[in-house]
């Protein structure tokens, strides 16, 4: 973290959006065009504190590797069509961000020359350093692994000062809170905590990389406009996971 105007503030950060956050509810459609717009002009805010942002997106809205055998697709077969699917949802929040002038690349984890540009770590650096917002598509490239293993992993090879997760919720619940209303908000949390409480924060696989590389997690509702620059501000917002 630096310190900015006398609050502290993340330098970088690895956003992780879920698909899901695209969809446009009220028409049934998967690509929400006025939620993609609006997420954009969110970033500019997040951008023009000098944050350099590196952002993980999920294909939820669109397709679950999961769904693979409804199909009659083996897992590796379904991971492959989600993966592509993240690449939808990146390209689209690539466009929304240049049509508002904010600098921003599509980088994947899969080869595909004509759509985007190949993941480069030493590239990712430059142009975060540069101040263009990384959209990291493709998930690790790798059937098996979530994108939120693919966050955690491009948080830690970035060197990132946080994982962001963005949700529907306010943070961590004790429990679901909508099936259980009075479920318990936590403000904080040690990874040895949310491994005790057996609190369903990432994929184990994820939860473990950001543990291990001392990469601290906030959880946080993206719906709330003002939430995502709280977090960045260092001001009370989510559920912080660190060591």
């Amino acid at each position: 973290m630096a310190e900015k105007d006398g609050s502290m503030i993340y330098k970088r950060v690895l956003l992780k959006l879920s698909g899901e956050v695209f969809r446009d509810s009220e028409k049934n459609e998967p690509i929400g065009a006025e939620r993609f717009a609006a997420f954009a002009t969110r970033l500019r805010e997040a951008h023009d504190t000098g944050t350099e942002l590196a952002i993980v997106i999920g294909g939820g809205n669109i397709f679950r590797g999961l769904k693979g055998a409804g199909l009659g697709t083996d897992r590796v077969m379904g991971d492959t069509i989600g993966m592509l699917a993240t690449m939808i949802n990146s390209i689209a929040l690539e466009a929304a961000c240049r049509n508002i002038g904010l600098p921003a690349v599509v980088m994947s984890a899969a080869h595909m020359p004509k759509v985007s540009e190949m993941y480069s770590r030493d590239r990712a650096d430059a142009y975060l350093k540069q101040g263009t917002i990384v959209i990291l598509g493709g998930g690790t490239g790798n059937p098996f692994f979530t994108t939120d293993s693919a966050a955690a992993l491009r948080a830690a090879e970035l060197g990132a000062d946080a994982l962001l997760k963005a949700t529907k919720v306010d943070g961590v619940y004790s429990a679901d809170p909508v099936a259980e209303p009075d479920a318990e908000l936590y403000d904080e949390l040690t990874f040895e905590d949310a491994l005790r409480k057996r609190l369903r924060i990432m994929d184990a696989a994820a939860f473990a990389l950001c543990r291990d590389n001392l990469i601290p997690i906030v959880v946080f509702n993206f719906f709330k406009s003002e939430e995502l620059m709280k977090v960045l501000r260092g001001e009370k917002a989510g559920t912080l996971v660190q060591n």
